[in-house]
């Protein structure tokens, strides 16, 4: 049962973070609208579509077609320069064309609001704001996918809002139901989440389809249930938390833009879905789109996956190295990181590290404060070295870690060009 429970876990957490290959198994499902559903688009690189007509549009047309929607979820892969491109510009033509823009962030619970406050008030460096908002205890993710975007909303005077809630809120959901919890965990989310959607529960699925690594195919409905509650109540949150300040604004022509991971905005299930049963305004999504898939074949999707298809170039690995494996919070007194999960074809699995493995150091640091070693990470690139200490059963370990990218199919002999 505890495996089982780890690898909710650690899917749930892995839903924001899909690789390319699961979103793919996403693309082209019979969802969302009824208008749509049945269509299909060929994203062509550089070219924005309009998935209601299939007419290419200019950047600065989309801003002018979304001239009525007060809610813009722009769905993102978080190591994708790609994706972070498309939010940069979206945000830009937003503020060029006259509105008022907000920001959203999903990488930013509420609570860190006074830090991006600040960094609103330009009173912060970017690396005192790093520290401050502590970016690599809340995200991870290397701050460079994002600088662009925080240095032009600081300067453009766009105002950025934490989103998010704490994780410990999701996982309860998951574990407990919404009756487990607190008069103050309740008072985080708003008054209504629908978790009753059969179309999102397939969506839900259809992400994890591919993640062979994790087969997920194993656990039984019960924990499919629990996940699939936490997913709509992350969804959910996002959403109220979005909102709010709008609301607060009172300004008709203000849009709030939320950057989110492409699962929580795809086919309009996730958040977008749970702000219309609360709040009236008008909502749209823009969503990149790899123009090959992950065998290199043109993309397709169809036609409800968003309202906005933006073509961008595939990307085959992250500009900074990952080491690909899931670790849990050792809230239950352990000397180190529990490991959940390793990813077929890591870094971490050509090292060794296994499920089970208690993670203690890396580089001789010791990894007992949160967001250590995504701190570290940030430092490193590929062709560098990692060396993890971890606890297996009694005996204490050390792996060397080589941040090498690999292909994704090992070249045949004969083939290599002369």
């Amino acid at each position: 049962m505890r495996r089982t429970a780890s690898l909710a876990a650690a899917l749930l957490l892995a839903l924001s973070a899909l690789p390319l290959r699961a979103e793919n198994a996403a693309l082209d499902l019979p969802l969302g609208d009824p208008a749509r559903r049945e269509k299909t688009l060929a994203p062509a690189l550089d070219v924005i579509l309009d998935a209601r007509t299939a007419s290419a549009l200019s950047p600065a047309e989309v801003a002018q077609k979304l001239s009525k929607a007060r809610l813009v979820f722009l769905g993102e892969s978080h190591t994708s320069t790609e994706f972070h491109r498309v939010q940069l510009q979206v945000i830009r033509e937003l503020q060029r064309s006259g509105r008022k823009v907000l920001v959203g962030l999903e990488m930013y619970p509420v609570a860190e609001q006074p830090a991006l406050d600040l960094w609103n008030g330009g009173t912060l460096s970017e690396q005192e704001f790093v520290d401050k908002s502590r970016w690599y205890r809340n995200w991870g993710y290397h701050w460079n996918y994002y600088r662009d975007i925080f240095l032009f909303c600081r300067d453009a005077k766009v105002p950025l809002y934490g989103v998010n809630v704490p994780r410990e809120l999701v996982s309860d959901v998951r574990k407990k139901g919404f009756e487990g919890l607190t008069a103050e965990q309740k008072a985080l989310l708003p008054p209504k989440i629908d978790s009753e959607n059969a179309d999102h529960r397939r969506l839900f699925k259809a992400f994890f389809e591919e993640e062979d690594s994790m087969h997920p195919a194993s656990m039984p409905e019960a924990m499919w249930d629990g996940m699939f509650r936490a997913q709509c109540t992350w969804d959910a949150a996002m959403a109220w938390n979005a909102v709010a300040p709008l609301k607060k604004l009172n300004d008709p022509n203000a849009v709030m833009v939320v950057l989110i991971g492409s699962g929580h905005v795809a086919y309009g299930l996730g958040a977008q879905r749970q702000a219309a049963t609360w709040f009236d305004g008008a909502a749209a999504s823009v969503i990149p789109i790899p123009v090959l898939d992950d065998k290199d074949r043109p993309a397709k999707v169809r036609a409800s996956y968003a309202d906005f298809v933006w073509g961008v170039a595939k990307e085959t690995d992250p500009v900074y190295p990952t080491l690909g494996f899931s670790t849990r919070d050792p809230k239950d007194g352990s000397e180190g990181w529990p490991v959940i999960n390793v990813e077929t074809d890591s870094v971490a699995q050509a090292a060794g590290l296994k499920v089970g493995d208690l993670l203690l150091s890396m580089d001789g640091t010791s990894l007992k404060e949160k967001g250590t070693m995504s701190r570290l990470m940030a430092d490193k690139r590929w062709s560098d070295i990692a060396t993890l200490e971890v606890k297996r059963g009694e005996e204490k370990v050390k792996l060397v870690v080589k941040l090498a990218r690999r292909l994704a199919e090992a070249p045949k002999a004969g083939d290599e060009k002369k």
